[in-house]
């Protein structure tokens, strides 16, 4: 298959990560079993749980090559979609690693973790981060809105089996669209006590969600990257809010915490 369009982007300057370089694993279309309300590629066009090969690992790696010497902190598979959808996955992180000798780190939304393939894949990345925007089985379908089979349930079972075997850093993504209150922060540290990751992430969507497919939304966001195309903001907490519920949940875990911040553009 040739590539028709960048699999390799960036690098893009992360408030999480650092400077990072981006590899789409899936493609020109983009494909995840989320359809997220805040999705900054816009709405998903393809949903779906199947994995396949959508960018030849081939593809990807000579791609990367152009990078060299790949002055960055991080290499991360996200992109298009859901990452963990590519099924050569595994073999694309093993070329990352083997061509560049740099940290890789995958963003994921967790729902496949209930298969052991994508788990032994997953465990190569040196680095996970995986998304936890809903603390309650209406708030998935709200929020995240998946495909017809994944529930709450299933992705929590799912992350706990990769941590168990997992030995890389782990951490959790979440969404904050509302202030939290007591029973929800309750709920959060909750799953905190299952997942037990290394470091959580706390965001809140101040980029707007375009209503089209766009490219642009990979990357960084600066300046007016959608131009006179159609957006939504989608509401957001303000600074100060997300700041002291990370003080709160950082105090109460002991689990460092990092906020986005206050202005992306």
């Amino acid at each position: 298959m040739n590539v028709i369009f960048p699999t390799v982007y960036g690098p893009v300057v992360s408030w999480r990560y650092g400077r990072s370089l981006g590899i789409d694993p899936i493609g020109a279309i983009s494909t995840c079993s989320f359809n997220c309300v805040y999705c900054q590629l816009g709405e998903i066009e393809h949903l779906s749980g199947d994995r396949q090969i959508f960018v030849d690992t081939a593809d990807i790696l000579v791609e990367l090559d152009k990078f060299a010497p790949w002055q960055v902190d991080v290499v991360t598979l996200s992109g298009s979609g859901e990452p963990t959808l590519a099924k050569n996955l595994g073999e694309i992180i093993q070329g990352i690693k083997t061509l560049t000798g740099r940290p890789t780190l995958v963003l994921t939304n967790a729902t496949l973790l209930n298969d052991a393939q994508v788990r032994k894949e997953l465990s190569l990345a040196d680095k996970v981060s995986v998304k936890l925007d809903a603390l309650w089985p209406t708030q998935l379908q709200k929020i995240n809105r998946p495909i017809a089979d994944v529930s709450l349930e299933g992705i929590l079972t799912g992350i706990k089996a990769f941590q168990q075997q997992f030995t890389g850093e782990l951490s959790v993504q979440t969404m904050v669209l509302q202030p939290w209150d007591q029973v929800t922060e309750h709920r959060y540290l909750e799953l905190l006590s299952v997942i037990k990751p290394r470091e959580l992430q706390l965001n809140t969507p101040t980029r707007p969600k375009p209503l089209q497919r766009e490219l642009e939304g990979r990357g960084n966001h600066t300046g007016n990257p959608y131009g006179d195309r159609p957006v939504t903001q989608i509401k957001c907490v303000d600074g100060q809010t997300l700041q002291n519920l990370a003080q709160k949940i950082s105090g109460a875990t002991g689990i460092p915490v990092r906020c986005a911040p206050l202005k992306v553009f």
